[in-house]
């Protein structure tokens, strides 16, 4: 049996989505920039797409801006805050617990001779809203801090940050990088208050090399990519009109599938939990569990490295840390705290739309089976 628990690395492409990106490469294949009848169709297409994704983030059109993914719009938003904002201050509020697309371009800007302040997580794996506050001063111009965490699902209280930025009248550019969030938790980019938020397709069964960044009405960020006046000018390039129209028509589903998916996959985790508990108790869960699509575990004593190779030859795909880092020890982990036995035996198990009950059964027979042949636990 196959099964696919990696889903906060990327998901399946969804059947509809596949279909529209298939009907625009054969049919509506014109450029969204052409004056020309095929390129007002395209353009219409890609009008569509941005509706879609507007309307699931609970933004307006003009705010949603396509790029090539998660990472583009990350680094857009750090990168181009800092250019616009580096004559009223140079001091950059993050957290340790960043994605690389956040924590490498914050990095650079440290290398030129910004100051970053790099907030530490709870031990639910979170950012105390308490310690963002007192990181703010007078000459922060940037702060990023992620929406969902990637590794253990913990939820930041994106919107009580901006509150603190409004209660001291700062003029604090808040970015959240929501990639995990997105369609998975209910928000708005409204009710979160970010001046930038980031988004991703192939989180949300669209497809990978697309996604956007909201820029909120008003804020005047510079551009990442210069040579043509796509997406109102703000990034150069042909759009990826297949691609969109993908990510557009996932959007729409997502977002309307929203709360019973969550559902049923929060049923799905607290399952996979409670026979762990009862079946392999040596099991640590990592953080709150505050999203109900990432599992955060670790058995003490075991290799994260071996585990996995078992798994995966019995067929179960799980990650040991973000994918980005390639196998490497979590950074987000090491923030929190946590014991090198707990460290080195971690797991990320995440699941999606489609995880199914007899997946979750196989998963944790495998698991409970797998520790008894790697370590000899004694039932």
């Amino acid at each position: 049996m196959n099964v696919y628990f990696d889903n906060a690395a990327t998901t399946r492409v969804r059947d509809e989505a596949v279909d529209v990106m298939v009907r625009v490469m054969r049919e509506e294949y014109g450029n969204p920039s052409s004056v020309h009848y095929a390129g007002r169709y395209a353009a219409a297409i890609l009008s569509g797409a941005r509706g879609k994704v507007a309307a699931a983030l609970g933004a307006d059109p003009d705010e949603v801006y396509f790029t090539s993914g998660g990472t583009e719009s990350d680094n857009w938003a750090i990168l181009s805050s800092a250019e616009a904002m580096r004559r009223q201050g140079k001091h950059i509020i993050t957290s340790a617990i960043e994605h690389d697309a956040v924590i490498s371009p914050v990095k650079r800007l440290a290398g030129e001779g910004w100051e970053v302040t790099y907030l530490q997580p709870d031990p639910a794996g979170r950012i105390p809203v308490k310690d963002f506050s007192e990181a703010l001063r007078g000459d922060t111009v940037l702060a990023s801090i992620m929406l969902v965490n990637n590794e253990t699902g913990a939820v930041n209280p994106v919107y009580e940050y901006s509150s603190e930025i409004k209660k001291r009248k700062l003029n604090t550019i808040l970015h959240t990088d929501a990639v995990q969030g997105f369609c998975k938790i209910p928000f708005s980019a409204q009710e979160l208050g970010a001046h930038l938020v980031t988004i991703s397709a192939h989180k949300i069964h669209g497809p990978k090399g697309t996604g956007a960044l909201y820029i909120r009405r008003g804020v005047k960020l510079p551009q990442l990519i210069h040579g043509g006046s796509q997406e109102s000018g703000r990034r150069a390039g042909t759009e990826a009109l297949p691609s969109i129209a993908g990510f557009g028509e996932a959007s729409g589903l997502a977002a309307a599938e929203l709360n019973t998916a969550a559902e049923a996959v929060r049923k799905l985790r607290a399952h996979i939990i409670e026979r762990l508990k009862r079946e392999l108790p040596e099991t640590v869960f990592i953080g709150g569990g505050d999203s109900p699509y990432i599992i955060s575990l670790s058995i003490p004593g075991l290799q994260s490295e071996v585990l996995m190779s078992y798994l995966e030859g019995e067929g179960i795909c799980v990650a040991r840390s973000a994918a980005c880092r390639k196998g490497e020890r979590s950074r987000v982990l090491e923030a929190m705290g946590l014991s090198g036995s707990v460290l080195n035996g971690a797991l990320r198990v995440s699941l999606s739309r489609y995880s199914t009950q007899e997946e979750a059964e196989y998963f944790v027979s495998v698991l409970v089976n797998a520790s008894g042949r790697i370590i000899g636990f004694k039932r």
